[in-house]
């Protein structure tokens, strides 16, 4: 397995980190092609730590899957600031420092409007039921990462891309206000029903589709490379 991307995700990616926050990461890995084609070959597609520091990695084919599929979190994976990644010994940097440019380069064609439209309110619809369950005893997270991905959603059918550091746009401070718990359930509702119409419109009015040939050549490319 190597790995070729890492990035840093959640509050401190997000503009809202205080003291106590986690480090949240994400990142991409290649398996050898000879391990996918031999005989019961299965490769995991994921791999995570959880703790203080949440660490999630997914396999390159898997990844541009459901990057297709424009799940959220890997949406957010392309865009989101790097890290660095400790190179193992046998690896010739030049390679991954290449296809990691070029997998997040992939990043307009990837995704399409209704899908956008449909994962993205999804995952608010996600996150609004865990913010009225009381989930954990955490609703502020949960009242900041609804109204947060349905912004983003807005922006990525409107501009063709969103703003990682949410502090930085227009709902940025009604998001750390959120998250602080400054809020009343009916605000949270009431603002995040706003955007979600927002969404819904967007995608109506600013239809694209995805472009899967630049994502299957790439993705051949790295095969190819690493056989072994």
């Amino acid at each position: 397995m190597i790995q070729i991307l890492k990035v840093l995700v959640g509050s401190r990616s997000h503009g809202l980190a205080t003291p106590n926050s986690d480090y949240d990461y994400r990142g991409v890995f290649v398996v050898p092609t000879s391990e996918i084609l031999k005989i019961g070959g299965s490769p995991d597609h994921t791999q995570w730590i959880e703790g203080n520091i949440d660490d999630t990695s997914w396999e390159i084919g898997h990844f541009l899957f459901l990057a297709t599929k424009c799940n959220p979190t890997i949406l957010e994976t392309f865009l989101a600031p790097m890290t660095n990644i400790e190179w193992p010994e046998s690896a010739n940097d030049l390679p991954i420092l290449q296809y990691r440019d070029e997998l997040r380069a992939l990043f307009p064609y990837v995704w399409n409007s209704n899908d956008v439209k449909n994962a993205f309110i999804g995952y608010g619809l996600n996150q609004r039921k865990k913010f009225l369950d009381n989930k954990d005893g955490r609703p502020n997270k949960f009242a900041a990462a609804y109204l947060r991905s349905l912004y983003n959603a807005y922006e990525l059918l409107t501009t063709g891309t969103f703003t990682i550091r949410i502090i930085d746009t227009p709902v940025g401070h009604m998001v750390k206000n959120f998250k602080e718990g400054n809020y009343t359930p009916g605000e949270v509702i009431n603002e995040c029903l706003k955007y979600q119409k927002l969404v819904e419109e967007a995608a109506v009015n600013n239809p694209k589709e995805a472009n899967l040939e630049p994502i299957n050549e790439f993705l051949l490319k790295v095969r190819k490379e690493y056989w072994v």
